[in-house]
């Protein structure tokens, strides 16, 4: 059988159709020309004579049509195939998630991006309803401006989709999520817990005695059989003194024990996030082998002076070991640095971080000790995915959220960590806080990301 011709061929073209539309008087070219400049004056108005907020709405739309068109193309080709244990691993430096786009395997780089406006996004549960740690209960506190809550990360190559509630506990299916570290990683715990709460059934079963504290907390959602943990460990180590009274003038560490609590429950964890490094700059004593091995920040000691890079390297080092030991399968969730934004203000400085909107590329760059704290918690990351070997029951991720925290100096509590801070005035002194987010806020996006990591495989 011949092969189908065209219904034209090439040397006896269709006659031109006729115009059903006797009303049509000006040629094709001069109206796409005349829509075009419609447009474009319609862009230049926009540009030159809109507020911010309405120029980010609208570009927004337009960023996000283009990005999905080009995850499209670039998605075309892949086919739905398994990761090789290598590529299970983590990309030195950043970190590398595969996503599914048009039922194909995508990687994706969520550490690099920009903020951008998204009314509502983050608007997604009542943090007093949750029961989060009072101080980052923005809103209940009277923080009087809430457009903090309307950004959403837009990660350079791909989409970062919303968090979604059915999606994660259909993920974490009879798994115990645990949350490991310091008030970071309870920062993002809480919210994980108030994002599930908001669309799932849950309930409270254990916690520390003296809730203000904050030190263990522990909820079930039984239609999944998903169990979220909550260890404060804020140097991931074995730790008493000013970690658990600030009385204390510094803190005893023991680089060879993991924390107690959690160490104990560690067989029974599938997911971790690991979040530490702000507590290793504060002043310590380090002990190895039942001996003083070094100290930090303490000058009236007499022991050797070792920084907070080497006992950094030793706590990861030794909690991934213990995580990666004993056969379980598991998911090992390394969180990078989230930077304080203090900024040359004191501590006590009522107008600290008192930034309206995130900073914008290039408007905010790391100090060098920063980027050492995320740096190491990388390489170390990397160190355990070779010691494990491609064949390993643990799979560790790095969880970077240094560059996407730093560029939300307006998502923090400042003084509103205080109920009403400024009824009476604005004082002389008022403590603030810079260093964690308001519950709702942008550490909800750690959460998305997290989810993507938790769906990576199933």
């Amino acid at each position: 059988m011949a092969a189908c011709q065209p219904l034209h061929s090439s040397s006896q073209k269709p006659p031109p159709a006729r115009s059903t539309n006797p009303g049509y008087f000006l040629p094709k070219t001069v109206v796409h020309w005349l829509a075009f400049g419609s447009i474009s004056l319609a862009l230049l108005h926009l540009i030159c004579c809109s507020p911010r907020g309405a120029q980010e709405a609208a570009f927004t739309r337009v960023l996000q049509y283009a990005n999905d068109a080009y995850l499209k193309l670039t998605s075309s080709g892949y086919e739905n195939t398994t990761l090789s244990p290598s590529d299970q691993g983590i990309c030195i430096f950043h970190f590398c998630a595969s996503t599914t786009q048009l039922g194909g395997s995508l990687r994706c780089d969520y550490s690099d991006g920009r903020w951008v406006w998204a009314p509502g996004h983050a608007r997604r549960y009542n943090a007093t309803v949750c029961d989060v740690k009072e101080e980052q209960d923005c809103l209940r506190n009277g923080r009087p401006d809430t457009g903090y809550l309307d950004w959403r990360w837009q990660p350079a190559g791909c989409h970062l989709p919303a968090f979604d509630a059915a999606a994660f506990l259909t993920a974490a299916r009879g798994k115990h999520v645990a949350f490991v570290g310091d008030s970071m990683a309870r920062n993002q715990g809480e919210s994980l817990i108030c994002l599930l709460t908001a669309a799932a059934p849950h309930r409270l079963v254990d916690q520390d005695p003296m809730n203000y504290r904050r030190r263990f907390v522990r909820w079930e959602f039984p239609t999944h059989n998903v169990t979220v943990s909550v260890y404060w460990a804020p140097f991931l180590a074995n730790a008493t003194g000013r970690c658990d009274n600030y009385d204390m003038p510094y803190t005893f560490v023991h680089l060879d024990e993991p924390g107690h609590r959690w160490a104990s429950h560690a067989d029974t964890m599938d997911v971790v996030v690991l979040a530490a490094g702000h507590w290793l700059i504060n002043p310590a004593v380090y002990h190895k082998g039942g001996k003083v091995v070094g100290v930090h920040g303490n000058p009236d000691l007499n022991h050797t002076e070792i920084g907070y890079a080497t006992p950094l390297r030793e706590v990861y080092r030794m909690s991934l070991e213990r995580l990666s030991s004993g056969g379980r399968s598991r998911t090992v969730v390394v969180a990078t640095l989230s930077p304080s934004h203090f900024e040359n203000h004191r501590m006590d400085d009522p107008m600290a971080c008192a930034k309206k909107q995130p900073y914008r590329e290039g408007e905010k760059e790391l100090n060098d000790m920063e980027k050492e704290l995320r740096r190491i918690v990388v390489e170390e990351a990397e160190a355990a995915v070779e010691r494990n070997g491609p064949n390993g029951a643990v799979r560790i991720e790095v969880l970077d959220v240094t560059k996407l925290a730093a560029m939300r100096p307006d998502g923090h509590p400042g003084p509103y960590m205080h109920r009403n801070p400024f009824a009476n005035g604005v004082p002389e002194k008022l403590s603030t806080d810079c260093l964690h987010f308001c519950l709702p806020g942008p550490v909800d996006t750690f959460n998305e990301i997290l989810q993507q990591i938790v769906m990576k495989r199933r």
